[in-house]
């Protein structure tokens, strides 16, 4: 077995009892919160550079501002 070759595999089955699917699937969830907390930051970051660069032309534009 000391070949370089890569070896082909198949997954057909997985047995998992449904009380261990479920912690799983709850570790999962739990997990998830920061990545979630992490992309709300980035995307309000985002927003705010958007509407900075965007946001006030618009209105002086349009004749909407506040001045």
């Amino acid at each position: 077995m000391a070949s370089d070759q890569p070896t082909e595999v198949v997954v057909v089955d997985i047995r998992m009892r449904f009380a261990s699917m479920v912690i799983f699937m709850v570790k999962w969830v739990v997990a998830s919160i920061p990545a979630l907390i992490i992309l709300f930051i980035l995307g309000m970051i985002g927003s705010a550079l958007f509407a900075g660069f965007f946001g006030w032309q618009g209105r002086m534009m349009h004749g909407t501002g506040y001045f």
